[in-house]
């Protein structure tokens, strides 16, 4: 048993910008002669599994050192090492990018099993938690989810914008985390097919709405679902009201101008809604389209970037009003947070998982799994120690976390951590000299002595260095979703991360 409090999770909104450069090399390890041949989704599973494997097993990793698994798109090279594969393991809850999942479930031979290691983690002693995501924009923050299931391996719901009615036009578009926009709607040219975009059952997806000119307007989405052999069904259609400006709501309409919401489809149901976080309840509200209405206040309004990659929103300098995505890449999730391995007690569940699944592929090997497993749980558990003596060194008032991005809850929880905060960029734009007062503002009233960033998104966090320099605060690395040529496995991630957080934010660091 560990030896220090759980404390409970809390999440300060903070303001930065910009861009991630990730690497497009996949990984491989094991031996050639390997008795069988494993995909990975990520490099911290593709260790893990070695750790099992041993010499048994051949290893790649279809996201590289240095990248994004939220992110990341998969090359034709990926897709070739999938394919050859004799098991493939991903994390699942949604972690990985939608492209990488449709690619694994479209390339990989039947036979293969398809291992989502972290949706069964309680079954091997692991824990899950619900992510939290309460980022206190002062407006509405709108993603777009799914839910309800849909039949087959690799199923996903498209949904279309048929319908436009209002004084301007509208854009729905995503930045990505090289800081580049893709578009999803623009009503500019009409709408057709193209005007849509895909998630799995189940997900959400952070966007930006973007509207041309003050007014009111009504927006009509029809959803369909599509298998992996070409089929589609039509699954139901509604329309959502959209105030902007000083644009008045109807009378007696629910009026959303804060907190988390979703435009949602349901893919069982086929009913169209929106999906609002209940701070009292803690479960969402669901509301019927045509009782809503979403605010688009004036303290929304932007100014169109001068980059050319935004030329699409129209002229340079003219006036948008925007709600922001908030949290800058291809974020799309589930309700649980799937960074689950920050934890070391759940990273001992994967290798249980993995050597359980390991062994049903390859019976032959079953020794050798038993043995390599029961030697790496040994380690971890070594490890779990040193981290939670490491971190219990550091002062009480100094245990507050500022992140890259929202991956690290379960280090928090276990570790007797709290999440003061993680980078919530604007996209496509530089954050006001008030949002960066917030910033500084936020460092100070939490007394964080240093702040975070991660190496395959420390560009994307230029705002909260140069904050953090001027607050005199100190600036440290820590690994979430990726290693890098230093740190290029799962317990050195591990140890690293102890060490750094210790030294960050012990006695000595203000």
């Amino acid at each position: 048993m560990r030896g220090h409090p759980r404390r409970t999770i809390t999440t300060v909104a903070l303001i930065a910008a910009s861009a991630l450069l990730s690497g497009c090399s996949g990984l491989q390890a094991g031996s050639s002669d390997a008795e069988l041949t494993v995909s990975t989704t990520t490099a911290v599973i593709a260790d893990l599994v070695e750790q099992v494997g041993g010499d048994r097993v051949a290893v790649t990793s279809i996201v590289p050192h240095h990248g994004d698994p939220h992110s990341y798109e998969p090359s034709p090279g990926d897709a070739a090492e999938v394919a050859k594969a004799d098991i493939v393991f991903s994390n699942g809850l949604l972690l990985e990018e939608p492209g990488i999942m449709k690619m694994v479930h479209t390339n990989a031979r039947k036979s293969a099993p398809k291992i989502e290691i972290a949706e069964k983690l309680e079954e091997y002693g692991g824990t899950v938690m619900k992510l939290e995501e309460d980022l206190g924009l002062d407006v509405l923050w709108l993603g777009w989810a799914v839910e309800g299931e849909v039949a087959g391996d690799g199923s996903q719901v498209r949904t279309t914008a048929t319908k436009l009615e209002g004084p301007g036009e509208l854009r729905v578009y995503l930045t990505d985390t090289l800081g580049k926009p893709k578009v999803y709607v623009d009503s500019a040219d009409g709408l057709d097919d193209a005007d849509s975009f895909t998630l799995p059952p189940e997900a959400h997806t952070h966007v930006n709405w973007a509207f041309s000119k003050p007014g009111t307007y009504r927006l009509t989405v029809q959803g369909q679902t599509e298998t992996l052999d070409g089929k589609t069904a039509e699954i139901g259609s509604g329309t959502f009201t959209f105030t902007v400006g000083d644009a008045e709501a109807p009378e007696g309409a629910t009026v959303l101008d804060g907190g988390h919401a979703d435009v949602a489809l349901n893919a069982e149901t086929g009913k169209v809604y929106v999906r609002a976080d209940d701070d009292k309840s803690g479960e969402p509200a669901r509301l019927a389209a045509d009782d809503v209405v979403l605010n688009v206040p004036d303290r929304a309004k932007a100014a169109i970037p001068k980059e050319e990659p935004y030329s699409f929103l129209g002229k340079a300098g003219d006036p948008l009003w925007v709600l922001p995505q908030a949290v800058i890449g291809k974020h799309v999730h589930g309700d649980m947070d799937p960074h689950a391995w920050a934890d070391v007690a759940n990273a001992e569940a994967y290798v249980r998982r993995i050597e359980t699944e390991l062994i049903k592929a390859d019976p032959a090997g079953k020794a050798t799994y038993e043995k390599n497993a029961a030697a790496y749980l040994k380690t971890l558990g070594a490890l779990d120690e040193e981290v939670a003596k490491k971190l219990a060194t550091v002062p009480e008032q100094n245990r507050k976390l500022i992140t890259t991005h929202d991956a690290f809850g379960y280090l928090a929880k276990a570790y007797g951590m709290e999440i003061a905060g993680f980078v919530v960029p604007v996209p496509n734009q530089e954050p006001s000299a008030a949002e960066v007062e917030d910033l500084g503002n936020t460092i100070r009233d939490k007394q964080v002595p240093s702040v975070f960033l991660e190496p395959n998104l420390a560009a994307r966090a230029d705002v909260l260095r140069r904050v953090a320099e001027d607050e005199g605060v100190g600036i440290c690395t820590i690994y979430g979703d990726s290693f890098d040529d230093k740190v290029d496995d799962y317990v050195s991630m591990m140890r690293h991360n102890a060490t750094e957080l210790a030294k960050c934010l012990g006695e000595d660091a203000r």
